[in-house]
């Protein structure tokens, strides 16, 4: 359960979320959080359903191996943003990364889920 609990904790870091807001996600208490990631209770299908839906790759957290990306599914925004990301020095990828979880969370806080954009460009 270990592996499954450290891959859990490293998709929630790269997300830049907190245990508390991470666990709203899912819909656990922190505390239940903190059990999954350090291996004390697995979590459940349900929970890992909705941090799905906040972008967790879920087999992953699962298996260790990451999903592959369908780069042919990205609509024309997405991959205009994708290669903008990718031109960018690092310490602007990172701070982008910070304000796209930031607003990420103040949407979730606001609207109590998560906007799903449809892929239409």
């Amino acid at each position: 359960m270990s592996g499954i609990g450290s891959r859990l904790r490293q998709e929630r870091e790269r997300l830049g979320l907190s245990q508390k807001v991470f666990g709203e996600i899912g819909g656990v208490e922190a505390n239940a959080q903190g059990k999954y990631e350090n291996g004390g209770r697995s979590p459940r299908a349900d929970y890992l359903s909705l941090v799905a839906l906040r972008g967790v790759d879920v087999l992953y957290v699962l298996t260790g191996m990451a999903t592959p990306i369908q780069l042919e599914s990205l609509s024309q925004i997405e991959e205009t943003v994708l290669a903008n990301y990718r031109a960018m020095f690092k310490e602007d990828q990172d701070a982008l990364r910070r304000l796209t979880s930031t607003l990420a969370e103040h949407s979730f806080a606001l609207n109590g889920k998560i906007k799903l954009q449809p892929h239409n460009s």
